[in-house]
């Protein structure tokens, strides 16, 4: 791998208008008539160390108050009517929303001076229990079973004494903090978030992204709840009880809340319920609702693969331009299946072979050039459109409450919340053997995104079969997703393996006639069959949360044997529909077995029961796990055993002799690779993760996998950290948070950059400032930090801000020339150039958090470095910058630097609706996305978990 020096540096919607306008008359009335100022939790940064020690003993917890998280902005994620106007009128929350936000944003600036006394300023205590003085509220649902809150956060702890009236409590507790959250998500599973949170834009794009991925009819999900509760022995039976428990409370809780006028405001806000009369409905939840939950949480974090179309199509754009064999070399050494100087999670020159490029490729698919078409979503075969109305006037109302009718016009949630390629979470674990105090220490957490409420909730359970806390995702809760068990904790982060294929289904004509790409049968074992039309009609109307025009559109997929049509095209002439198959699909829920696994202390006793729970879950995931003893890793997912010679970069011919080894295609049952195949380690010096590649050799449908990869800001560190081997929970948690302010680019590619440039001198008075600046920036540590906390301001701002603009000038002007536009095209639409923190990308769009997870920065890296002379481990086919000569590469990184640097802030950060332009730290600044009524300030941008343990366990069971 390539040797880097250590950088790590410790520092000590409307209704009519005269309808409306009542409704917003009398929410004003009861504003003025019921609502004071909301009180605030009051902050308290510093946990006394004390309350954390009693709570340990109170519980006999053997963390020994050693173990910490926190998850922004706060447990409480529901707001009634009053609560949201109070919040619009005065600026007032209710209690616990946001009360983990500014402990959060504080390590940004203050992880330097960082120890493990002073850790509770920045995490909570993680600890069993609630001591006596800390009890806030306590909630007795049923007999069976106890809800109490804790004073400092309202974390809702869940004792029962059945197990029914355990999970029935967790869906009671789901349902007073994420009720409108649960209900929100049940539609985005079934594809029908416009009708239930209006037609706004960016509502219909999110919907048409998630359908075609998980298009399930009711007797689809139906099917998959029976299948756990039949195929998987006792443990499917008890995870379906455990559902209907959890359900049960879930549907408790929305009854009373409904009756008693304390349910979610958003629910009136978007015309379910009459804010006067009360009437209207709260549809019941039911088991069923739960799988539809569970295929938007995998299709968010836990898919990998697809994409093969457009590997394709990248791949006969570098044959065009090169020949077949030259242009296969180009396009492999970009693909970086292999890449001998990427950062790994398991180090120790273990190989686990999985989807690898075969010797002797066989069954492709390849499209005829200019003959692929993406399969359209949204058209009718007879020419209808979709309908739309006249939006009404704007109803009329006080200025502080006219953002109420614009809440959801930009969408609830991003359109590319489904599209955007995910993997956000990290991982930081070290040995025993590195540590002070010879237990094993993690910093480890999900990045689910920043929204308001959290798509997460913090809860304990403790009931019969079943001790955790931590959190799980809204409306799946019945176990703890993410967190820690009596003596052990675990995480994970998004793994992305290759478990999704195309296949390229040949179409005919019912009749004989010769079939069109459009046709709509295909051949499957001899015959012509019919495809499965899947349809989805959604209308919309105006409400006060959306003010777009009342419409209505229509959905239709089609489904085969092979999959769902995701585009059409020619192979050698013949018409065929490609098909995207994911082994996870029609088995959303599976891997309930798993989390339940790991929620049961009987159960995970050790490193090596852990890994065999994680076995269970068919999402693609990597575990990792720590206890007093051991730490270890495990990847997860419905790896499917493929066929010899099958190349899973590409489309392969649908037929038996290509297919997955013994593919069932009627419930998208085949054979898996078994356990040991899975990248899997335990005790390694150390782990780190932050979705880079797993092992040697094992395979993923991702380019990013190169020299330079965002791992390896958590990799250096660590590295140097463990040299001492005096690791803390602090000095583990400075690692995490140093990393989580810097720049990628700054940190791995601006030395070589630098020496480009200074391979002669800089005489331009201009140019030279700016290379002094970047110089001065890298020298100190290239950070993208504040001057002071709080100051708003960036040190190294002039620095930062032409390393934003001149980033994707460089990489165009370095590669596109040799590459030429149609394959430099096709490469940037596989991989994206950049993902500054300040860039509207990701997941959550702009002011998202996570940055610099896929880019060009490997390639950038290879080619000057190849350039300079230097070793290089897997070069690119050919050289790019300058056409490979030093002097004309220098050339080409001064001109754009000098575009770069002349580029005000203003251009280079044109502001929003959240910033001016030209407002540097606000532009990268994390926001979290209102969900609901409640929103929040924008905070330091920190690329970094959403929800995060510390963890070390000075002993066990």
């Amino acid at each position: 791998m390539r040797q880097r020096i250590p950088r790590f540096r410790v520092r000590s919607r409307s209704p009519e208008p005269a309808r409306a306008a009542g409704v917003l008359a009398a929410a004003v009335a009861l504003a003025a008539g019921l609502l004071a100022p909301l009180p605030q939790a009051a902050a308290d940064p510093a946990r006394a160390v004390a309350d954390r020690t009693q709570a340990a003993a109170a519980t006999a917890d053997p963390c020994g108050g050693q173990c910490s998280d926190i998850l922004p902005p706060g447990t409480n994620g529901s707001a009634t009517l009053v609560e949201i106007l109070g919040h619009r009128l005065f600026g007032t929350k209710p209690a616990h929303s946001d009360d983990q936000l500014k402990p959060y944003d504080a390590l940004s600036a203050g992880y330097g001076s960082l120890t493990d006394a002073t850790l509770d300023t920045y995490f909570r205590s993680a600890s069993f229990g609630v001591p006596a003085g800390q009890v806030a509220s306590v909630t007795r649902p049923r007999p069976d079973v106890t809800i109490t809150r804790d004073k400092q956060h309202g974390v809702p702890h869940i004792k029962g004494s059945t197990r029914y009236g355990t999970e029935f409590g967790a869906g009671y507790a789901a349902g007073q903090d994420r009720l409108w959250l649960i209900d929100l998500f049940r539609h985005i599973g079934r594809g029908e978030l416009t009708p239930f949170a209006g037609g706004a834009p960016a509502n219909q794009g999110l919907e048409q992204s998630f359908w075609p991925q998980a298009p399930y009819t009711e007797e689809d999900l139906q099917k998959q709840v029976d299948y756990i509760l039949n195929k998987q022995g006792a443990r499917g039976k008890q995870a379906m009880e455990d559902a209907q428990a959890y359900v049960d409370g879930l549907n408790a809780y929305r009854v009373q809340a409904k009756k008693g006028r304390y349910f979610p405001g958003e629910y009136v806000l978007t015309g379910k319920v009459d804010a006067i009369t009360n009437i209207g409905e709260i549809k019941p939840f039911k088991v069923t609702d739960l799988i539809a939950l569970a295929s938007v949480v995998g299709g968010l974090f836990g898919g990998g693969g697809g994409g093969e179309v457009e590997s394709a199509l990248s791949l006969l754009a570098a044959q065009k331009k090169y020949g077949v064999e030259e242009g296969t070399k180009v396009w492999e050494s970009f693909r970086q299946r292999n890449d001998p100087e990427t950062v790994q999670t398991v180090h120790d020159g273990s190989s686990f072979p999985y989807a690898e490029k075969p010797a002797k490729p066989r069954g492709a698919a390849m499209p005829d050039p200019g003959s692929v078409e993406r399969e359209p979503l949204i058209f009718d075969r007879t020419g209808a459109a979709a309908q739309q109305t006249p939006a009404k006037d704007p109803v009329k109302a006080p200025a502080k409450l006219r953002k109420l009718q614009g809440m959801h016009d930009e969408g609830v949630l991003p359109e590319d919340l489904f599209t955007a390629k995910k993997g956000m979470s990290n991982a930081l674990l070290v040995s025993g053997r590195h540590t002070a105090s010879g237990n094993p220490v993690a910093v480890f957490g999900p990045q689910t995104g920043y929204f308001a409420p959290q798509l997460l909730m913090m809860q304990e359970l403790d009931g019969p079969g079943i001790k955790a806390r931590g959190v799980s995702f809204a409306g799946v809760g019945m176990y703890i997703q993410l967190g820690r068990g009596l003596d052990y904790s675990w995480s994970a982060t998004s793994a992305g393996q290759d478990i999704t294929d195309t296949y390229a289904v040949e179409l005919c004509e019912p009749g004989g006639a010769a079939p069109t790409k459009q046709s709509t049968h295909y051949r499957h074992k001899g015959a012509c069959v019919p495809m499965e039309k899947l349809e989805k009609t959604n209308a919309w109307k105006p409400s006060l949360a959306d003010s777009t025009a009342a419409g209505s559109y229509r959905m239709q997929v089609f489904r085969t044997k092979w999959g769902i049509v995701t585009h059409r095209a020619t192979v050698d002439g013949k018409p065929v529909a490609y098909t995207s198959l994911r082994s996870t699909y029609r088995h959303e829920a599976d891997s309930i077995i798993g989390f339940q696994m790991f929620n049961d202390p009987g159960y995970v006793k050790d490193a090596a029961s852990f890994q065999k729970a994680a076995d269970h879950i068919g999402y693609a995931f990597n575990w990792f796990y720590a206890d007093s003893r051991d730490i270890a890793y495990y990847n997860s997912g419905s790896n499917p055993v493929r066929a010899e010679g099958v190349d899973a970069s590409f489309p392969v011919r649908a037929e038996d002799a290509y297919a997955w080894k013994d593919f069932e295609p009627e419930g998208n049952t085949a054979a898996y690779t078994p356990m040991s195949e899975h990248p899997q380690s335990v005790n390694q010096d150390y782990y780190i993760s932050w979705n880079n590649k797993q092992a040697d050799d094992y395979g993923a449908a991702d380019f990013s996998f190169g020299s330079v990869h965002r791992g390896d800001l958590l990799d250096d560190r660590v590295r140097e950290l463990i040299g001492d081997g005096k690791v803390t929970r602090a000095s583990l948690t400075q690692a995490m948070a140093e990393a989580a302010v810097a720049d990628l680019r700054g940190e791995q590619v601006l030395p070589e950059l630098l020496k480009v440039l200074r391979s002669q001198p800089v005489t331009d008075p201009q140019l030279a400032t700016a290379v002094q600046q970047l110089e001065a920036w890298k020298k100190a540590g290239t950070l993208r930090n504040q001057t002071a906390a709080g100051s708003k301001t960036y040190a190294h701002a002039d620095a930062v801000r032409i390393m934003d603009a001149w980033w994707p000038l460089l990489v165009e002007a370095a590669f596109k020339p040799g590459l030429g536009d149609e394959l430099y095209t096709a490469l940037t639409g596989q991989l994206g150039v950049d993902e500054a923190p300040s860039a509207a990308h990701g997941p959550t769009g702009a002011h998202a958090g996570s940055a610099f997870q896929r880019g060009w920065w490997g390639y950038v890296d290879k080619d000057l470095r190849t350039i300079l002379g230097q070793d290089v481990k897997g070069p690119l086919a050919r050289t790019y910058c300058g056409g490979g000569e030093l002097a004309a590469c220098r050339d080409a990184l001064l001109a754009t630097l000098a575009q770069a640097a002349a580029k005000p802030a203003t251009e280079v950060y044109p502001g929003d609706e959240h910033c001016k332009a030209g407002d540097q730290w606000c532009a990268d600044a994390i926001v979290h996305r209102a969900v609901g009524g409640i929103t929040h300030q924008p905070i330091q941008w920190q690329n970094r978990p959403t929800y995060q343990q510390v963890v070390e366990f000075p002993s066990r069971r």
